[in-house]
């Protein structure tokens, strides 16, 4: 069955924000059993929103339109969808209770606004937000199914799951099976070219690609006449592809790299400590978004020459002599982390994160890291390409995944793969 994704705010269409929901329900959709063929999106005027919910249930059985259902006057979906619909906007009682008691159980007082979110197409299901206030709900149109979500990702997320899915999964066609896979450390056109051959010796396989900088996501999708045949044939590609990326492969699924690292370094026995300079902090925020408190201690982001001697004991004469971004400091650094934490294993980053402050011996984008651990200290170096965030971004990766290696006993990327070589 092909599903149509229609996505409303004049935020989307005017890039105040990024579509986060569109490519999440594709996803979940994909996963399984549908086949997302069309996502549009649409600003909020009344009369292009009618338009979108005609032209897409005229070609779709079902259709997921998200936003449009808060308690602002810009907040047009309701309305929308019961003049697509030729009926009219009706109240509905027990959601106004509904929505009455979750308010004031905040400790705060119904407004006009609150009320609003009440307020639906007649004879439409109503879809409960065990996750918010406002509603979703459920019409026929043409002969579609179309489901109105709200567009706070939170609550959409919940409400799909809650109150989509169980409705919808038994139209799934229930033929198809999908395995992601994790890659950090090669980009986007060098991992398609390493998987040139796979979908041609694997009929039914459809290879898809994600990058969220500094990764790549590989989606091998199968469709076979049942799922069990889809399984196996999604199994058998997907071991071609994992011995294909093994070199840059860290997870699969729902794993994350900050995660995956967290979980080396524990399997390992190690204690960790940090010291930052370019990267202010932001290898700190990627590891404790995940449970660390049993192997992160903590650490220190220096980044004047005078906190590094102070708090790190890195030596004026080692920034005198080769300056504060240099393979010698980064070792300092990682040392004196180790040795002010006492812990097994400590990281150290300093670099040149821009746009000012290149030289023409050390250019915007320069940065060394090292890792100090019982068996020494190891120091690399990369001049990363980009702006601010992404030359912060790429350092804070290239140190976890330097210390993923060491702590898993892992080969270090070639020099091809290396982050230098993106």
């Amino acid at each position: 069955m092909t599903v149509a994704l229609l996505s409303i705010g004049t935020e989307l269409t005017r890039g105040e924000i990024v579509n986060t929901n569109a490519s999440w329900l594709a996803s979940e959709l994909t996963a399984v059993g549908f086949t997302v063929n069309t996502s549009d999106t649409v600003d909020d005027d009344l009369d292009r929103i009618v338009a979108a919910l005609h032209r897409l249930a005229e070609t779709h059985p079902l259709v997921i339109s998200t936003g449009g259902l808060g308690p602002t006057t810009d907040d047009l979906t309701a309305l929308a969808a019961a003049r697509a619909g030729g009926v009219e906007l009706v109240r509905d009682e027990s959601t106004l209770l509904a929505i009455r008691r979750r308010v004031e159980a905040r400790g705060k007082t119904m407004n006009a606004g609150h009320e609003k979110q009440a307020d639906v197409p007649a004879n439409s299901e109503i879809l409960p937000n065990s996750a918010g206030t406002a509603p979703g709900f459920a019409i026929r149109l043409r002969n579609a199914t179309v489901y109105f979500l709200p567009g706070v990702p939170r609550e959409m997320k919940t409400m799909f799951a809650e109150q989509v899915l169980p409705r919808i999964r038994s139209s799934a066609p229930n033929n198809t099976h999908q395995f992601r896979l994790r890659t950090y450390g090669l980009g986007e056109s060098v991992i398609g070219g390493r998987l040139e051959g796979i979908e041609e010796a694997y009929p039914g396989i459809t290879l898809g690609y994600r990058v969220h900088f500094p990764e790549v996501d590989v989606k091998v999708h199968a469709r076979g006449a049942t799922q069990s045949i889809a399984r196996d044939l999604a199994a058998q590609a997907t071991a071609k592809v994992r011995e294909r990326l093994a070199s840059v492969l860290y997870g699969e699924g729902d794993d994350a790299f900050p995660d995956v690292v967290g979980r080396t370094v524990r399997a390992r026995g190690w204690r960790l400590a940090l010291s930052e300079s370019c990267t202010g902090g932001m290898i700190a925020h990627l590891l404790t978004s995940y449970p660390a408190s049993d192997y992160f201690v903590g650490g220190a982001v220096t980044y004047a020459n005078s906190a590094k001697t102070r708090l790190l004991g890195v030596s004026e004469d080692t920034l005198r002599g080769h300056g504060a971004v240099s393979a010698e400091v980064a070792a300092e650094m990682a040392e004196g982390a180790r040795r002010l934490c006492e812990v097994d294993v400590a990281l150290s980053v300093t670099g040149i994160a821009g746009p000012t402050g290149g030289t023409a011996t050390k250019p915007v984008g320069l940065v060394y890291w090292a890792v100090a651990h019982p068996g020494g200290t190891v120091v690399r170096s990369s001049v990363f390409p980009g702006d601010r965030q992404e030359i912060r971004i790429a350092a804070a990766y290239a140190v976890l995944d330097l210390l993923r290696r060491i702590a898993g006993n892992l080969p270090e990327l070639s020099a091809q793969e290396a982050p230098a070589a993106r």
